[in-house]
């Protein structure tokens, strides 16, 4: 019974993040529903292996999102 509630329960959207060095360099990637805890992570559009060790692109950058849980949005009328 739980498989098949879990078929139509919401999933929280996997974000991607890029760990930067002290020189902007990328170190690491990860997926994740929440941002990683630690110093040194940005969340970013797209992971490319091609962006390992070397400085991360300007354009993969996303801004900030609102501290804003999406559960607790206001219901329109």
């Amino acid at each position: 019974m739980h498989f098949l509630w879990s078929l139509f329960s919401r999933k929280p959207a996997l974000r991607q993040f890029a760990l930067l060095d002290a020189q902007g360099r990328c170190q690491a990637f990860k997926e994740c529903s929440l941002p990683p805890v630690g110093e040194g992570w940005v969340e970013i559009d797209e992971i490319r292996l091609s962006w390992m060790h070397h400085p991360l692109p300007a354009r993969a950058r996303i801004s900030q999102r609102p501290a804003q849980s999406p559960s607790h949005q206001p219901l329109a009328a």
